[in-house]
């Protein structure tokens, strides 16, 4: 056993992770996702100021201008948040 175990372990995750980890916020299953569903996926990917990084996001993404993610948008979403290198703690 090793003398030292951290507290948390950052493990680096592949796009499809991450898709999962949006999709699953969409709590009211319209499809899309709204800037509360994204805030708590940032949350969940680790983010340490979510609100902040939801309006990153949709500047990267949000190509309708609509403020929320739709299916269509989110592959542009998940490349954003990976290039961010976002991790599962």
């Amino acid at each position: 056993m090793p003398l030292y175990v951290p507290k948390s372990i950052n493990l680096t995750i592949n796009e499809e992770q991450v898709k999962v980890i949006f999709k699953e916020q969409d709590t009211n299953g319209d499809g899309r996702l709204s800037k509360e569903e994204l805030s708590k996926a940032f949350e969940k990917l680790g983010s340490r100021n979510p609100g902040w990084r939801v309006r990153r996001s949709l500047h990267h993404a949000d190509a309708d201008g609509d403020g929320s993610i739709s299916v269509d948008e989110l592959e542009q979403l998940v490349k954003y948040a990976v290039k961010q290198g976002y991790c599962v703690n």
